[in-house]
């Protein structure tokens, strides 16, 4: 067992390691009369898995003010839209276009809403997207609903598999089979839901899906992002179904307009198109990091001078702390801004602190005569509930700083909410490094 778990742990440092490696590493050197010459890149998934092609590559993604980007303006057509519908079709275009480009809240674009004498357009500002043509293609495109049935028919590999890997098997039930879409609310527990009345058809369809899937889910998809899988009772051949979802009506009624329209809720045309360079100087981004650098040196100086050698031992489950939260940042991938690497800096200072207040109870112990083992149990012990104290108010605050429900008395800035992932993301990893690997080190390395 003890062998299988260090194998175990020794493949996850591996993986941190090739995902962290910096691209296009070049190996050069000499074995005896041959030259070895060749590139290492970070880790990259192509392939297929449970019938989902995926496709992953990791790299570390900056913003737009370290790379640049693509910025591009969209008018809208509001003459097909009544003047009392026109700032719900708005709002939920600029919506739709910041989930398109942002599916999950860490890419960092900036969406905004302009008016100019009573035309309104859409300004988008893409980090790191350089190719413009598929950027407008990413943005115009149509909002595709779709019905996926399951694809596996062995019943024990069925429930071991995530139903929204499950659910993969094409129908041929989209959104053009959809002649209306609307509000409705759930006469049960009062909860709105989005009613589909399907075209004839689209109810033929429709109703030979419901019966081949009595007992099983059927998928319902929105721009390939699974929103409800009921499970089918009978057949429906009324031709009229419903998306059952967490939704609240706001939600709701702009998904029913985003179906309804086939499209955005409003037509949208390009009227501009640019690559922008980075938001900072070449050199200010250097001094940053360089001071950075530098201020993690000394923080690494003075645990090592005041601590002696457990001091080496909170140097080296900083730069493990460092390692993980790379991969972390390159696996989701969450796009790294100025402000963002403040956050990961600062959530340094929270796994420092960390360091401080386990060595310091073991040296109080210590002091009091126990044994290593005692003052090591003990220590942990009365420092943890300090050290989860201090980590879940500032989780907490990140919380707030990302504001995932868009609540709009709180900030919904990209760079803000940059700097509060990167911070939860370096907390909860300090968290982990300074309990965990910090107790492990020093059970290997310090013994009196």
């Amino acid at each position: 067992m003890k062998i299988l778990k260090l194998f175990f742990l020794i493949w996850i440092a591996l993986l941190i390691i090739w995902i962290d490696l910096p691209e296009n590493l070049q190996v050069k050197y000499k074995f005896g009369k041959k030259n070895i010459d060749f590139k290492i890149n970070p880790l990259s998934v192509d392939r297929e898995i449970f019938g989902v092609k995926i496709k992953k590559n990791f790299n570390t993604q900056l913003g737009l003010d370290l790379k640049g980007g693509s910025h591009l303006v969209f008018e809208a057509d509001k003459s097909k839209v009544k003047s009392a519908d026109l700032q719900d079709a708005l709002n939920s275009v600029r919506d739709i276009i910041e989930r398109r480009v942002n599916l999950f809240g860490v890419s960092e674009p900036v969406v905004q809403m302009l008016k100019s004498q009573g035309n309104y357009r859409v300004s988008v500002d893409l980090p790191g997207i350089t190719n413009v043509s598929e950027a407008v293609k990413l943005i115009g495109q149509t909002a595709q609903l779709s019905f996926k049935e399951e694809l596996l028919t062995d019943n024990k590999e069925a429930t071991k598999t995530p139903i929204f890997l499950r659910l993969n098997k094409e129908t041929g039930l989209t959104g053009k089979h959809v002649k209306k879409a609307g509000v409705v609310f759930d006469p049960q527990d009062g909860k709105p839901q989005v009613s589909l009345n399907f075209s004839k058809e689209g109810a033929k369809l429709f109703g030979e899906i419901t019966k081949r899937n009595i007992n099983k889910p059927v998928g319902i998809f929105i721009d390939q992002l699974l929103i409800s899988a009921p499970t089918v009772q009978q057949e429906i051949t009324g031709g009229e179904a419903v998306i059952t979802g967490d939704f609240t009506v706001d939600e709701a009624k702009k998904l029913a307009i985003a179906i309804n329209s086939g499209a955005l809720p409003l037509p949208i045309k390009l009227v501009e198109q640019r690559n922008i360079g980075p938001t900072l100087g070449k050199i200010e981004v250097q001094k940053s990091v360089f001071a950075g650098a530098v201020g993690l040196f000394m923080v690494l100086l003075f645990m090592v001078l005041y601590y002696g050698r457990l001091g080496l031992i909170a140097a080296m489950g900083l730069i493990i702390y460092a390692l993980i939260s790379l991969a972390i940042f390159r696996a989701i991938p969450i796009v790294l801004t100025l402000p963002g690497i403040a956050g990961f800096i600062l959530s340094i200072g929270m796994a420092v602190d960390s360091n401080i207040l386990i060595f310091e109870r073991i040296k109080e112990e210590l002091r009091k005569g126990n044994d290593f083992d005692i003052a090591i149990r003990l220590g942990f012990g009365r420092a943890i509930d300090a050290i989860k104290d201090a980590n879940i108010t500032t989780l907490l605050v990140s919380f707030i700083l990302f504001n995932p429900l868009n609540w709009e008395f709180l900030p919904q800035f990209g760079l803000v909410r940059g700097f509060a992932l990167t911070l939860a993301v370096g907390v909860a990893t300090s968290l982990f490094t300074g309990v965990v690997i910090t107790k492990r080190l020093i059970n290997i390395f310090y013994r009196q």
